[in-house]
């Protein structure tokens, strides 16, 4: 067995035990805490979730890097996904005093892998909680034969370095010495993963969209 095999089996284990630390935590806040016990467990809960993100992001990259996934690619309403998903980040939102809304004209419909663009955007939104200073906003929109899926926060932006390791995002080494990071580099992967004809998926960092603070979205044809 290949160690790149060892270590996603390790990560499997550790996710589902880290999964069962996060319902455990859950468990314990569905009671009533004093005040300053609930904003402790709540930071462990978020903590053990954003964890849990990134252990889900390296099982998906090593998947895909060794061809045992594919997209499954079907048509979906992309308001009802939308909505489904910031009905799910409703609870932490309000817990951290973020405004949490979405955009998208209800007739829209896009052609993607649900699973992965998911896991996707419930990242972004979850680092978008951690940045922004009162509000985020997730949209949809069809712009020039791609659907494009924003998040954005009203926070101070994107560090010039971030926006940079967008462009070198295929760059491995880059990676590993740490110019860019783990979320962007699956966001990328998954987006390339969606094609249609001689279009691909990409990503897009910019600051100052709608909010004005950064703007991450996810374009796929």
């Amino acid at each position: 067995m290949h160690f790149a095999d060892i270590l996603a089996s390790l990560i499997h284990d550790m996710k589902n035990s880290l999964w069962l630390v996060i319902n455990t935590l859950e468990a314990i806040t569905a009671e009533p805490l004093p005040g300053a016990e609930t904003d402790k467990v709540f930071t462990l809960q978020q903590e053990a979730k954003r964890l849990n993100t990134n252990l889900i992001e390296l099982l998906t990259l090593y998947k895909i890097e060794n061809e045992r996934i594919s997209p499954n690619i079907e048509e979906l309403n992309v308001a009802d996904f939308l909505e489904e998903l910031v009905l799910e980040n409703q609870a932490t939102a309000k817990a951290q005093r973020v405004n949490l809304t979405w955009e998208c004209d209800h007739t829209l419909s896009g052609f993607f892998d649900e699973g992965l663009i998911r896991g996707v955007v419930n990242s972004l939104i979850g680092n978008g909680m951690r940045y922004t200073a009162t509000n985020l906003l997730v949209s949809a929109a069809e712009q020039e034969g791609y659907l494009v899926i924003r998040v954005e926060d009203d926070g101070k932006g994107f560090p010039r370095e971030m926006l940079a390791a967008q462009d070198v995002i295929d760059n491995h080494l880059a990676l590993a010495e740490g110019r860019t990071q783990l979320g962007i580099y699956f966001a990328s992967m998954v987006a390339k993963m969606h094609r249609n004809k001689d279009h691909e998926g990409y990503i897009s960092l910019t600051n100052g969209h709608r909010l004005k603070g950064g703007c991450f979205a996810i374009c796929l044809p």
